[in-house]
């Protein structure tokens, strides 16, 4: 034994050759990730490197929801609901990261930035089509926002295909549907490429579930998952906005938007109104 008891002797099955094995750092590819981290700053700025890892990780995280959102949305289709609220639960999780990771980025002061914010030119993340792609897949469809991928074909295709297919709010309402609720024709029918907006003739659907909740319990489950979904999603833009304000102020974003004032108006969005409205007529 050593005489350093703040030593903690590998045991002797654990594996040190990997020449002919599969490292932690090969399965993860870290060779690759670890590498993907270019400062363009000139001379290198120290912070530079926190916006980076800032933003990567994040698109990392937007990865895993669109993701999880896929699945919930084929799991809905299929009537499995279980492992859909499971999805959904796992989606919270992931946005509840992406919201405290705004802390870290609150440390980097308006000064530290403009030591490097020429170097971003155009880029922006308004321009991230990992967050086009869950905004278009939970309801909130802008045609405009295909122009910004005109560049890039791959992704532009794969925005256009969620553009033109059900939201995961579409799929819900045909599963409630499904399950017997009177869920008008006109929304089952609707056109799919038309971002989501108040239709008052559901509300009269989610009173009577969220008044009888003990006998539409997984419904009722189900709308409440979906708005802790949209909340934490507010919470997010909201985090993302006094972030910005915080660092740069009133100043315009890089990608050429009003900066705050365009950032407030993403706000107002909503992707399950209905949810909300409901709210009002109970216990009227």
């Amino acid at each position: 034994m050593s005489d350093d008891q703040n030593t903690r002797s590998l045991e002797a099955n654990v594996r040190r050759d990997f020449r002919q094995a599969m490292s932690y750092g090969d399965y993860l590819r870290l060779d690759l990730v670890l590498s993907a981290q270019q400062p363009l700053s000139d001379p290198p700025r120290h912070d530079e490197i926190l916006f980076i890892i800032q933003h990567q990780t994040s698109e990392l995280w937007l990865k895993l929801m669109l993701h999880e959102l896929r699945a919930v949305r084929e799991q809905l289709r299929a009537d499995e609901l279980s492992p859909a609220l499971k999805g959904l639960a796992r989606i919270k999780h992931i946005q509840h990261t992406l919201i405290e990771q705004w802390g870290v980025l609150t440390t980097l002061t308006p000064s530290e930035y403009a030591q490097f914010r020429n170097f971003l030119q155009s880029s922006s993340g308004f321009q991230s089509w990992q967050y086009r792609a869950i905004e278009f897949i939970l309801g909130n469809k802008n045609p405009e926002m295909l122009q910004v991928f005109d560049h890039d074909p791959e992704i532009h295709a794969l925005l256009k295909a969620l553009y033109d297919e059900p939201t995961l709010y579409d799929e819900f309402l045909h599963f409630l549907s499904r399950r017997g609720h009177d869920i008008p024709d006109d929304i089952l029918n609707r056109d799919v490429q038309v971002s989501w907006h108040l239709h008052p003739s559901l509300v009269p659907v989610f009173r009577r579930v969220y008044e009888d909740a003990q006998q539409f319990w997984q419904e009722y489950e189900a709308c409440e998952e979906l708005v802790d979904v949209e909340e934490n999603f507010q919470l997010w833009r909201f985090r993302h906005l006094k972030t910005v304000e915080r660092i740069i102020g009133s100043k315009m974003g890089s990608g050429g938007s009003s900066g705050v004032p365009f950032l407030r108006r993403a706000l107002e969005l909503t992707f399950f109104p209905e949810l909300y409205a409901v709210r009002t007529e109970i216990g009227d």
